[in-house]
């Protein structure tokens, strides 16, 4: 019974010291930092999206088709390297919706996945001639965010 006393207060003590450093301190940040300068040549921060290029790019999501189906960016275009599905299709879909020559940003779970990275490669290599980017942060930046992301002029939806 003594344990379990003291476990209380403990435990009493912490949640009142959480509650006073949220009081004084505020809500924990939680935003996707993104730094210009540490970024590699070929990402791009979610604030340069928005406010440079206004949101007129082609969102494509490298992550599963199950989370693509759950939340996306409003319009994007599913392509992911899972080998259930079909790549033909998604470099033929890919294709048909950057005839328009914008730039295109790849995003998928957060800025660690790495398959974003190999899905933007797949597209330089189509050679296309759009310009490819890779979101810092990833999806994690978009909700994060507040946003699903700028809507685009595409209309893919998920299949």
């Amino acid at each position: 019974m003594n344990t379990l006393m003291r476990m209380t207060g403990i435990v009493a003590l912490a949640l009142a010291g959480a509650g006073v450093t949220y009081l004084v301190r505020g809500a924990p940040d939680r935003s996707v930092p993104c730094d210009p300068a540490t970024l590699k040549p070929d990402e791009v921060c979610l604030a340069r999206v928005i406010e440079e290029w206004q949101g007129d790019v082609l969102w494509v999501d490298a992550r599963s088709r199950a989370e693509w189906q759950r939340a996306a960016v409003d319009g994007s275009l599913l392509w992911n390297i899972d080998q259930q599905e079909d790549m033909q299709a998604f470099e033929a879909e890919g294709a048909m919706q950057m005839m328009d020559g914008r730039r295109v940003v790849v995003y998928c779970s957060n800025e660690n996945c790495g398959v974003s990275r190999q899905v933007a490669d797949r597209i330089r290599a189509m050679q296309l001639g759009n310009e490819v980017f890779v979101l810092r942060g990833g999806w994690r930046a978009l909700e994060v965010a507040g946003t699903k992301g700028p809507p685009t002029r595409s209309g893919a939806e998920p299949r």
